[in-house]
């Protein structure tokens, strides 16, 4: 099992989350990019992907959607820089980013200004929750990306597990992807989309992206899928730009 982690010191105040912009008035709110596309338009830093989307489906390397540029709707609650472009259904997580890092799974520290949802709560009050184990997809391992929040809201935990890749890594199941937020002292965490949608990114010395973790698409290894929403990590200069 190959792991990555990034932990983030919200306190930091060059720090600024990113969650990809959306048009609330469209049919469809996003059009589609993978997480390199969204690290190098946006100008952040380290980059993971988000929420799932609809329509999608992937038949064969000759028939699939989203293609990049694509229309797409998230599954969950979306919004970015104080828009809210998707209402979701209700029935997922969502973590809430307002606009001084304060972060927050359920429920806006103040006013909405970024959030961004997963499918399912991990870990609540330091414990895996009987949700994540319960699922008939639990114990298969798999692609994985999660995000968590330690126990005083000082540090964002992103995780992304590397899978579906005989002799490299298998995944994780749900149980393994909550022992891993655990160990990096998440008291709260959320599943985010995985399978082949599970991508971590990072700026690279001369500025463009390239891939932390090993994506796989259409039984790809290395190949990026387009997806919806993406959660970004910007480094700001000192005087706020």
């Amino acid at each position: 099992m190959v792991i990555h982690i990034v932990i983030v010191d919200l306190r930091d105040p060059n720090i600024r989350l990113v969650v990809t912009p959306g048009d609330p008035q469209a049919e469809s709110s996003l059009q589609a990019r993978t997480t390199t596309d969204f690290l190098e338009e946006f100008d952040v830093q380290v980059a993971v992907n988000g929420d799932g989307f609809t329509p999608w489906w992937s038949n064969s390397i000759l028939d699939y959607y989203p293609h990049t540029g694509d229309p797409v709707e998230p599954v969950g609650f979306a919004a970015s820089e104080g828009t809210i472009y998707a209402q979701g259904s209700g029935a997922g997580p969502t973590l809430y980013i307002s606009r001084k890092n304060r972060v927050k799974f359920n429920s806006p520290d103040g006013g909405i200004y970024n959030a961004i949802s997963g499918n399912l709560m991990l870990l609540a009050a330091g414990k895996t929750l009987p949700e994540a184990l319960q699922l008939a997809e639990s114990n298969i391992p798999q692609p994985r990306s999660a995000v968590g929040l330690d126990k005083n809201g000082r540090r964002l935990i992103i995780v992304a597990v590397d899978g579906r890749q005989p002799n490299y890594s298998e995944g994780a199941t749900l149980a393994e992807l909550a022992d891993i937020l655990i160990a990096h002292d998440a008291y709260f965490g959320m599943n985010l989309d995985g399978g082949g949608s599970t991508t971590l990114a990072a700026q690279g010395r001369l500025g463009s992206a390239r891939l932390l973790n090993s994506p796989i698409d259409h039984s790809i290894p290395g190949r990026e899928r387009p997806v919806g929403n993406h959660l970004g990590i910007q480094v700001v200069q000192d005087n706020g730009n």
